[in-house]
């Protein structure tokens, strides 16, 4: 996959006015139900427990890990479309989990998001042209169908689509070009924050490179913030300024994408980083890969305390995990780690 260099622009302090999304302490349980008829609830499902982060205007958090741990959950949590548990959710100053369904309707001009299914996030009985214009037509931003169809025109173009592919259909378009329309409904509103849910999972490798391009490209023009969810950690050290590592609806790790990959502490995120494939074949053949011991728990009895209990490979020396839940902490500038004594490498 060929992509473009990042521009990155360092920060040494982080100030209040600087971050655009501040979640604390998000939880999203699940009922787990029994019975057809007087169905009670016999117990919970935790995808998402306790997390925090903030995003920083301008910037992208990326935010990976393993199937099943959260991310996507997370991503919709953030944005209401999923009513979390428990927590806060602040945007821009704004207290997303206290507005009703009309505040958060208006709300959603602000934020929006990029769906990971190309195929199935489309109406196939909607024309491109129509797909895109949905929003301007709920939010009222057009005023007569001119406006309106210059505008449908103009989206397609700042995605790479001619605006002649307007009166298509999601069946007449490959995958990438499905998912730049999908592009192109999300800034329809002229959002500032987008959550892209696994944008380039469902696309082919020459594709996928394609459209990171055009994403970064879009964050320059429009001033965009970004919350990354993905899997492919090749992808997320590109586009990413700052990368967050989730397993089992914690957030294990948080540095800035080079600080992570060339020192990673948390022995989940050594593991991760271990599988990530190098063309080198002489590096390939020397580095070590970290096998993690055991299966992932199931969200509905996580293990207590530290939940990556019984997956480190231990050393000689080596503390047991904490019994309890570790809390991340600051081991060096914006790098922060869960402190469980059996998971850190310091």
């Amino acid at each position: 996959m060929t992509t473009k260099t990042k521009k990155t622009t360092k920060k040494k302090t982080t100030k209040n006015d600087d971050i655009l999304v501040n979640v604390e302490n998000l939880k999203m349980y699940f009922p787990v139900t029994s019975g057809v008829i007087m169905q009670r609830v016999v117990g919970q499902v935790k995808a998402v427990d306790n997390v925090s982060f903030f995003v920083k205007k301008g910037e992208t958090l990326g935010l990976v890990g393993e199937s099943g741990c959260g991310k996507t959950t997370t991503g919709r949590a953030v944005l209401q479309l999923y009513k979390p548990t428990s927590g806060k959710v602040q945007f821009n100053g704004q207290e997303l989990t206290e507005l009703n369904a009309n505040e958060m309707r208006a709300m959603r001009k602000e934020v929006q998001i990029i769906f990971q299914d190309p195929y199935g996030s489309l109406n196939p009985r909607m024309s491109a042209g129509d797909i895109i214009g949905e929003p301007l037509k709920v939010h009222k931003l057009v005023s007569n169908k001119k406006e309106y169809q210059e505008k449908v025109a103009e989206l397609l173009s700042v995605v790479g689509l001619s605006p002649y592919m307007a009166d298509r259909y999601p069946h007449e378009f490959s995958g990438g070009q499905r998912q730049r329309i999908g592009i192109a409904r999300a800034l329809a509103v002229n959002p500032s924050f987008v959550v892209c849910d696994e944008p380039v999972s469902a696309l082919d490798v020459s594709i996928q490179a394609q459209v990171v391009n055009l994403l970064e490209d879009l964050q320059e023009q429009f001033g965009l913030t970004y919350l990354f969810i993905a899997h492919d950690l090749s992808v997320v050290k590109h586009i990413s300024d700052r990368i967050a590592v989730m397993y089992l609806g914690h957030i294990v790790e948080i540095a800035p994408a080079n600080e992570l990959y060339f020192n990673p502490i948390h022995a989940y995120t050594r593991a991760l980083l271990s599988a990530i494939p190098i063309p080198d074949p002489t590096i390939e053949k020397t580095r070590e890969r970290i096998i993690l011991e055991g299966d992932v728990p199931s969200p509905l009895n996580p293990p207590e305390g530290c939940v990556f209990k019984g997956r480190a490979k231990k050393k000689k020396g080596q503390k047991e995990c904490s019994d309890t839940t570790p809390v991340l902490v600051e081991v060096s500038p914006d790098h922060w780690v869960a402190n469980c004594p059996g998971c850190m490498e310091k």
